[in-house]
């Protein structure tokens, strides 16, 4: 049985932290055996901290220490937080954070041990966090791109057009940079502080071009740890103050206003507000309901390169501003192929310098993608296909959460970050083995080979820094053999065809995934995998189809088409893998026979009727970032790449989308059926 301790209670609050401790009342002076207390409390406007005491000569028994919070009276209503260990003064310390600011809260603390029964304080104890300062306008030095631009001569300029006017109180001057973009004016606090308000005033007659700009605190001069706290998301009238109010508990020391892209900043007026304070990170802001990605380059470096990692700090700022990632040494580039060369809107690579789970990802990994998607109005194209992915039951299927994308202070738009294909953990199924893709821009690549047939073919893993000549020249062996069988002439025998390389119930669910989906690079670019385990090729996983679902002109209208859409309209690789898919979907009786199962599998238990639900969700998730998206890249006018409309509105967009999935099911099945 536990020994049975007396329990004494000494019971001290302070509201600030600053305060002398103070040794607990001994109440029971005949017995000395015990005594357990709270013997302070600080707290900040969300947070408090607890540090509880035990004297005694069996003080050394306790191993286990606690503190139960709530708003109400009532100890069962409460949050427990709890902290292990044998400190030898008997003190421990336990901070509490996300708590509501100006809040009342009721604490009761406990120790136990192995041979010390669970003992409370007697009653519960309060404290009151505290509510914000009032925000008062903030000086300091002002800081910011250094030249400004001379418009009676055109040339750089110290003194005409600088950046200190925007502090001056005067609409009628104002700072315009000389560089169009990147350029940014702010102040240096001298001190950390919370800012609470930001006020602006465009330049006189040019209204338009505070719109996306951002306000960003940092702690460190160059600005290499800032994170945005506001967004201004519309025109403002100039000759007068507009204020935004800021919800970010962070305390910064450099505060600044960074353009948008191509306006020279072009602003008269700045003001900031708050009050001097190291804050914390309770909350801090999001441009949207999605997660905030925020990339700030070494230098402030442009991004321009597909080959040239720039190492960067990456935050990702996700649960409505209560979470945040921070990384540092991140090497961030360019990616994909046509979206890299042709595109202003720039699909990014990140490269962590350790293994991550952003916004809760299945897989723990270094390497992230983040899909611009300029081609597709809708925004989630890619969405959709993953999402069909799942429902037809591949093995793998890719990652992908939309979120805000920042660098260097522009806001860059609505992306997707994504897994980055490649032979992982928690990814493509394949670490042991090979990974490669059918690839029509395979000739760019170092790792590839052309087989017998014509097909262009690139080696994803092992990669070019580790495979070797056995392990290139076998998988290269593998495909042409696997290719051979399919065009032979026993192609459809269960032993010596196709079948003894590939692994049919993949190929035709990334079939399904592709024709369904209408993506007339289904043969254009095919993943397939083979892990060293198996003897067969699998493919997948599905990707990149921002251009699927009728947004391509070369195969528009993809309900209209009499047959599958590889027969009637979609580009290959080679002539070779057409007629390897031909030869499997239009001419192998069983394989005929299981793709009907299957899709009538998708349908029935996969719910792929049920797909203009799962878009209206995905509307309702992405329509205010659109919003944002579309001031900063204008395209829902124009025919953008293999666009063969402009509807002129996002809405417009998703409702063509919705129509083209809901007619879907019922042509595809047709083709299946035919």
């Amino acid at each position: 049985m536990k020994r049975i301790f007396a329990l004494i209670i000494g019971l001290s609050f302070f509201i600030c932290g600053c305060q002398e401790e103070q040794e607990p009342v001994d109440n029971n002076a005949s017995d000395k055996k015990i005594n357990i207390s709270i013997i302070k409390t600080s707290s900040t406007m969300n947070s408090m901290t607890v540090t509880l005491h035990a004297l005694g000569v069996y003080k050394d028994e306790f191993d286990c220490w606690g503190v139960i919070y709530g708003e109400t009276p009532e100890m069962g209503d409460g949050i427990e937080v709890k902290a292990a260990g044998r400190p030898s003064d008997g003190k421990v310390e336990l901070k509490i954070e996300g708590l509501k600011k100006n809040t009342l809260y009721h604490v009761w603390a406990w120790a136990e041990g192995p041979e010390v029964e669970r003992l409370w304080t007697a009653s519960a104890s309060k404290v009151t966090t505290k509510k914000d300062a009032e925000p008062v306008k903030l000086s300091g030095t002002v800081i910011g791109s250094v030249y400004s631009v001379d418009y009676t001569t055109g040339q750089q300029s110290t003194t005409v057009n600088a950046k200190g006017n925007v502090f001056d109180g005067n609409y009628e001057t104002y700072f315009a940079s000389y560089d169009r973009s990147g350029t940014w004016v702010g102040l240096d606090l001298g001190t950390k502080h919370v800012i609470r308000k930001v006020g602006y005033s465009p330049r006189i007659t040019q209204e338009n071009r505070v719109q996306l700009a951002v306000i960003q605190g940092a702690n460190e001069p160059d600005f290499s740890d800032a994170i945005p706290i506001h967004m201004i998301k519309n025109p403002a009238e100039s000759g007068k103050m507009h204020y935004g109010d800021i919800d970010c508990s962070r305390g910064f020391r450099y505060i600044r206003y960074v353009s948008p892209n191509d306006v020279r900043c072009n602003l008269a007026e700045l003001e900031f507000y708050g009050f001097e304070g190291e804050g914390d990170d309770s909350k801090l802001y999001q441009f949207t309901n999605l997660p905030t990605v925020v990339i700030n380059t070494e230098g402030a470096q442009e991004i321009v390169s597909k080959e040239d990692e720039i190492s960067s700090n990456v935050y990702i700022i996700s649960e409505n501003g209560t979470k945040i990632l921070s990384t540092s040494d991140t090497g961030v580039r360019g990616r994909g192929n046509a979206s890299w060369l042709y595109f202003p809107k720039k699909p990014y690579r990140l490269k962590f310098d350790s293994k991550q789970s952003p916004l809760g990802a299945p897989a723990s990994a270094k390497k992230w993608t983040l899909i611009s998607n300029y081609s597709d109005k809708s925004l989630m194209r890619n969405i959709l296909a993953f999402e069909i992915s799942r429902r037809v039951g591949q093995a793998y299927t890719p990652y992908c959460h939309p979120v805000d994308v920042v660098v260097n202070g522009e806001y860059r738009g609505c992306y997707q970050l994504c897994d980055q294909v490649e032979a992982a953990s928690g990814r493509v199924p394949a670490k042991d083995g090979y990974l490669i893709e059918v690839d029509s821009y395979a000739y760019d690549e170092e790792v590839m080979f052309t087989s017998w047939n014509g097909t262009p073919v690139t080696i994803k893993h092992p990669d070019e820094d580790d495979i070797t000549k056995e392990q290139w020249s076998y998988i290269e062996n593998f495909f042409n053999l696997m290719e051979s069988a399919a065009l032979s002439s026993d192609f459809k025998d269960p032993v010596n065809g196709y079948r003894k390389y590939l692994d049919l119930d993949s190929f035709l669910r990334n079939f399904i995934i592709g024709e369904f989906s209408g993506n007339p690079d289904m043969l254009w670019s095919v993943y397939m995998y083979k892990d060293a385990a198996d003897g067969k090729l699998f493919v997948g996983p599905a990707w990149d189809h921002d251009i699927a679902f009728d947004n391509d002109y070369t195969v528009h209208p993809i309900n209209t088409k009499p047959d599958f859409l590889y027969l009637t309209g979609a580009r290959a690789a080679s002539e070779a893998i057409r007629q390897v898919a031909d030869r499997i979907v239009k001419q192998d009786p069983e394989a005929k026979a299981r793709l009907l199962e299957l899709w009538e599998k998708a349908c029935n238990e996969g719910n792929l009727k049920t797909l203009p639900s799962y878009l209206d969700e995905n509307y309702n998730l992405l329509k205010e970032s659109a919003e944002l998206n579309f001031k900063r890249w204008p395209v829902l006018n124009d025919k953008v790449h293999m666009n063969f409309q402009a509807l002129g509105s996002y809405d417009a967009e998703v409702q063509y989308l919705r129509k083209i999935i809901t007619e879907r099911v019922e042509v595809f099945d047709g083709y299946v059926r035919k």
